[in-house]
């Protein structure tokens, strides 16, 4: 897939186009892009996606902003997987937030990217104050040549599929109500950084996993599946949270003691899928009874995987 920051002067060709956030490409997002891949392939045009960078609601209000379900690598690695062709990554700053309705359609949609089809999820308004409608879409896509639809809304056991349902899970640590959400576990990917060594002198050595942008509140211990390491998936345990026992610095953590696993991962970038809760994260009196609740936790995490092995 190509990816490109912001819009070009001029489309070089036409295209099948969506616009959103994508946070987290949960099973309504991924109706959304087959539609638009199913009709790219048949009009023979590319299937792009715009999306922006940082979500709206994080330019707008960055206090009450909702915590990320995937960073910007992450959703560009599932619109790929989706079939998607080319995705345009625009900067949401003042100046495209103040840009009119009408200045979106014809700067954007049909001199930038060339739309010829254009797909929407039924809750989208653009331009500033949100004023750009469907019905305006409709009409413009009219007099310019482009098709429009909407997207009407997914459920799943009668509850609209959102990235809000699914932080709502996560929240509540469902994470089998999460997965049916989005299709697949929830996940976190990021490089393996240099920690401070401490599960080394623990014995229970740990990849530690940068966090770029605030996650849902997961905090506990967690059986997982590791992917992006030469051995194929590695399954181990892992820590999200605070630390409280190791630091006081009040910075969320993901921490990883992968099974069976001793070669360097120092600078890969991995994906941790969470499959099942061990416990709540907690603050221990010692280092030694830190040390002795992670060997019952890879114990409970191993008799986990047992009767729930990994696919090979």
């Amino acid at each position: 897939m190509q990816v490109h920051r912001g819009i070009p002067e001029q489309a070089e060709t036409a295209a099948v186009l969506t616009i959103g956030n994508f946070d987290g490409v949960h099973l309504g997002h991924q109706a959304l892009l087959s539609l638009l891949t199913d009709k790219a392939r048949a009009l023979g045009l590319p299937a792009v996606v715009l999306t922006f960078e940082p979500h709206p609601r994080e330019y707008f209000s960055p206090a009450d902003a909702p915590a990320r379900l995937a960073s910007l690598r992450e959703k560009l690695l599932l619109l790929a997987s989706a079939g998607v062709d080319r995705c345009h990554v625009c900067r949401f700053d003042k100046r495209f937030a103040s840009q009119p309705a009408q200045a979106f359609i014809d700067d954007i949609l049909v001199r930038g990217l060339g739309v010829r089809h254009l797909f929407i999820g039924d809750d989208f308004r653009f331009g500033a104050r949100r004023q750009g409608t469907f019905a305006m879409l409709r009409a413009a896509g009219a007099e310019s040549g482009f098709g429009v639809e909407s997207m009407p809304t997914l459920a799943v056991a009668g509850e609209r599929v959102s990235s809000s349902a699914v932080r709502a899970a996560l929240a509540r640590s469902d994470l089998a109500h999460a997965a049916r959400l989005l299709g697949r576990p929830y996940s976190i990917a990021g490089r393996v950084s240099h920690g401070d060594k401490l599960g080394r002198q623990l014995g229970f050595p740990t990849a530690n996993i940068q966090m770029k942008h605030r996650r849902p509140a997961l905090g506990g211990v967690y059986v997982v599946s590791v992917e992006g390491l030469a051995a194929g998936p590695v399954a181990g345990v892992a820590n999200i949270g605070l630390r409280p026992t190791a630091t006081a610095n009040g910075r969320a953590r993901l921490e990883v003691h992968l099974f069976d696993w001793a070669q360097d991962c120092y600078g890969a970038h991995i994906r941790v899928h969470f499959l099942h809760r061990l416990r709540a994260e907690q603050k221990f009196a010692s280092l030694d009874a830190l040390r002795a609740q992670i060997a019952l936790d890879s114990q409970a995490a191993r008799g986990w995987l047992a009767a729930n092995p990994l696919p090979a």
